[in-house]
């Protein structure tokens, strides 16, 4: 593997210091003859411009992960929901289709074909439709592929941590919630924390471009890819981006990306609810109807009509405290901001999901997914409300009389989005 700095000394189109003087390579021209050749200092910058010993300042400048050429995609958190979505899907799907079946068992003669068996087979089907191709079209079926795999793989959990291969083991409700959890965590560390590089958006741009290349790009795809290139201007190489996007030929016909379409079409539709004048007193219902439900369950706990270790209870409890405080802050603040309202409806319901429904979970097993449906709904509504808060703020500071640019929205009404899935704004 080459060392950041020779990829950095072989990029074309970047000027570096020149080397120290050295013995000449054989068959190279002397400094009489390159001095001659066109390119203002002559052949010393041409060599100095493809040295491996020279670093490029733009590239010493960048974090360890993207001088070892780690970069994030911007389209990745598309890609990690629509993964852990068909993740809980299938385990729901699972658990409701074995109950209605009488658990059947595929095998005989003292075979038993788990399901974590094809779970496995989805899983390395998805990794190696990940390491086959470039480019970002196979992306979309591999998450939901992987994330099939994976239901099925941990659906059956308890048989991996019990003894005598308990599927039914009474936690695995909750451990599969903690896990999804966990990774949603991984998520927001990965992705939600730092803000994109400009060399990350040029490195996406060119990923788009290698799709491109190969069968064309169509305009929405050209938006997507000028889009990055927009916000990378300035990086080494997106000059040279910027040429072979021109050259790139037009396509009428898109790729179908059915996860990329159910995300714009469920964000029309929560945007559509959160315009309506009731949707802040259907958030507030939402999330004292589930904090009732978990005073139910910790009542019922610590009661020992609920056949759970007594702690269980204690901790819904403290979670549901939480939650309403959380939830009258929001009462108060949203008397004088909206947004700051928000926030901390938003933080009422992280408490609920991240506090008391793991434990909730724990003592009603699969009769809590109610609830937790109930809670993402809320949390949905609330995210839509605080995007749509900063992407006015940010708007009313960029224009130049202070009023907000309303969103661009395509043929069927649905806000166009930019390069981070964040709807566009008509400049």
């Amino acid at each position: 593997m080459s060392t950041p700095g020779r990829r950095a000394a072989e990029r074309p189109g970047e000027r570096t210091a020149a080397p120290a003087a050295g013995p000449a390579r054989p068959g190279a021209p002397s400094g009489a003859h390159a001095a001659g050749r066109p390119g203002g200092h002559g052949g010393a910058d041409h060599r100095a411009h493809h040295h491996p010993s020279v670093h490029h300042a733009a590239l010493v400048a960048r974090d360890r992960l993207l001088r070892a050429g780690v970069v994030r995609d911007t389209a990745a958190v598309r890609h990690v929901v629509a993964f852990l979505v068909a993740t809980v899907a299938t385990v729901l799907l699972t658990r409701a289709f074995l109950a209605l079946a009488g658990f059947p068992q595929l095998g005989g003669g003292g075979l038993h074909v788990a399901h974590v068996l094809w779970g496995g087979l989805l899983m390395a089907l998805a990794v190696v439709l990940l390491l086959s191709y470039v480019g970002p079209t196979l992306r979309p079926l591999a998450s939901v592929l992987g994330g099939v795999g994976f239901g099925l793989f941990v659906d059956e959990i308890g048989k991996f941590v019990t003894a005598d291969n308990d599927y039914f083991f009474a936690p695995t409700a909750a451990m599969i919630y903690v896990v999804v959890v966990a990774l949603v965590l991984v998520m927001e560390l990965v992705h939600g924390r730092r803000a994109h590089q400009p060399a990350e958006y040029l490195a996406v741009a060119a990923d788009r471009l290698a799709a491109g290349v190969a069968g064309g790009l169509t305009d929405a795809g050209r938006a997507e890819v000028e889009d990055l290139l927009q916000r990378s201007d300035g990086e080494p190489g997106a000059t040279e981006l910027r040429r072979v996007l021109a050259a790139v030929p037009h396509d009428d016909v898109a790729v179908p990306d059915p996860v990329h379409a159910l995300v714009l079409r469920l964000d029309a539709t929560l945007r559509a609810a959160v315009a309506r004048p009731w949707a802040r007193y259907v958030v507030s219902a939402a999330v004292v109807l589930v904090a009732a439900q978990a005073v139910a369950v910790g009542i019922g706990v610590l009661g020992r009509t609920i056949d759970v270790v007594p702690w269980v209870g204690v901790v819904v409890l403290a979670g549901v405290a939480g939650t309403v405080v959380c939830a009258v802050l929001a009462i108060v603040a949203g008397r004088t901001a909206s947004v700051q309202g928000a926030v901390w409806m938003r933080r009422a319901v992280l408490v609920s999901l991240l506090v008391s429904q793991p434990f909730v979970f724990r003592a009603l097993e699969w009769a809590a997914v109610a609830g937790l449906v109930v809670d993402l709904v809320a949390f949905g509504l609330l995210e839509v409300v605080l995007r749509d808060g900063a992407q006015r703020a940010r708007e009313q500071a960029e224009a130049p009389d202070g009023s907000a640019v309303p969103a661009a929205q395509d043929a069927d009404g649905v806000p166009r989005q930019d390069a981070d899935g964040v709807p566009r704004q008509d400049r």
